[in-house]
């Protein structure tokens, strides 16, 4: 990692007192490792938790659900009725409520609920400028207390956000705008850290590239499902279901002569459950039941790939797609790994409707990572996967039938 980087980032963690736990959207109700690390951070069996349903469509259910999974882990979770779309409240009189306010002040951790995240910023954070009760999440933070969120409650954690951004493929061609599809976050992991949520399920390494190209990003973490980073100072811990992906552009570069995004020497790292990464320091701790498997390193004289080597991933941006391929990448002979991020089929208003881009992994220096199965599944840990995205032509149509003579 550059000096300058590095540097940053440590006065950032020094500076920030608070533990951000951001959940990668999904999270279910058995899920003890988030819920029960949730309540730890927060001064375990009694911790008083303020629930912000402010992101939910139906915010009463929402935040009774969040406040009851804290509460069975032994919180006293309660909802602040802050939401814009809880019936039968006075939002601009609950925002501003000294009672409410003290009670989130007297609390060791805030959770934000799912839903739509550009309703937490307008709320919170309307014209940029904070609310009363969003100086009170702050004085939490600030005091080493908690803020969590899932979903809605995750993406709002960086300086920058994005505010209703579906499309992958909009985004990689430029069409996003800002107040629409992206907006100001409310900053919780600092300013040097990019968030993204529902990640590997979604594909969204295919709007997170061009946003932290873009807002001048040099890490970017994306997390999954069901799964959370706890972020403390530098130090992040991937808990729950599956995990996280960092991304460092720190040595990453583009072609301004090309017309559309693209991007050369990225590096990705895959964090499975149970590792450990510094982000000043750039060193990753796998899991223990990783640590107790051989270390797959390419470079070895003992490199044994497992995997087969000629897959070319026509979906590159599919469901948990990318992390497949960086295994591959890993654990194969084959020196790279292609894939495919386009769209079979033209939408209105899109301009360059042949355009796709290739994503090709390839190996490089630290390439390594570790397997195992101890957990039930076949789990990977892979760190320092290289990547470039190509913008390419693809035929439309893709396919073209064979006719009888």
């Amino acid at each position: 990692m550059k000096p300058l980087l590095l540097a940053a980032l440590l006065a950032a963690g020094a500076a920030q007192a608070g533990t951000a736990i951001v959940i990668g959207g999904a999270l279910k109700t058995d899920n003890d490792a988030v819920w029960q690390r949730i309540v730890d951070e927060a001064g375990g069996a009694g911790a008083r938790i303020a629930v912000f349903a402010t992101a939910a469509a139906n915010p009463a259910r929402s935040g009774a659900q969040i406040a009851a999974a804290l509460n069975r882990r032994g919180a006293q979770a309660e909802v602040i009725p802050v939401a814009p779309r809880l019936a039968g409240a006075d939002l601009a009189a609950n925002l501003a409520d000294p009672a409410l306010i003290a009670q989130v002040k007297a609390s060791r951790a805030v959770f934000f609920s799912g839903g739509a995240q550009e309703l937490i910023v307008d709320t919170l954070q309307p014209g940029g400028q904070p609310t009363a009760m969003l100086k009170a999440i702050r004085e939490v933070f600030d005091g080493g207390g908690v803020v969590a969120g899932t979903s809605a409650g995750a993406a709002i954690m960086s300086r920058m956000m994005f505010r209703d951004a579906q499309d992958n493929l909009d985004i990689l061609k430029g069409r996003w705008r800002e107040r629409r599809e992206y907006d100001r976050g409310l900053g919780f992991v600092g300013p040097d850290l990019f968030i993204d949520q529902h990640f590997l399920k979604r594909g969204r390494i295919g709007r997170m590239l061009p946003a932290m190209r873009a807002f001048g990003y040099r890490l970017g973490l994306g997390v999954e499902e069901d799964s959370a980073v706890v972020v403390k100072g530098t130090a992040v811990d991937v808990i729950g279901a599956r995990g996280a992906l960092l991304v460092d552009l720190s040595d990453a570069s583009s072609d301004a002569r090309l017309p559309h995004f693209n991007l050369r020497g990225a590096r990705l790292s895959y964090l499975d459950r149970g590792d450990r990464h510094d982000l000043a320091t750039g060193v990753t701790t796998p899991a223990a039941h990783k640590l107790r498997e051989p270390r797959i390193d390419p470079t070895a004289s003992d490199y044994k790939p497992y995997l087969r080597a000629d897959t070319y991933f026509l979906d590159i941006l599919g469901d948990n797609t990318l992390v497949t391929a960086m295994a591959q990448l890993l654990d194969s002979p084959a020196p790279e790994v292609r894939g495919l991020a386009w769209r079979a089929r033209p939408r209105n208003g899109d301009a360059a409707p042949d355009v796709g881009f290739e994503f090709r992994l390839y190996k490089g220096p630290g390439l390594t990572g570790w397997f195992s199965g101890a957990l039930g599944g076949e789990d990977y840990t892979v760190l320092n996967a290289r990547l470039d995205v190509q913008p390419v032509r693809v035929a439309t149509p893709f396919v073209t039938p064979i006719t009888a003579p």
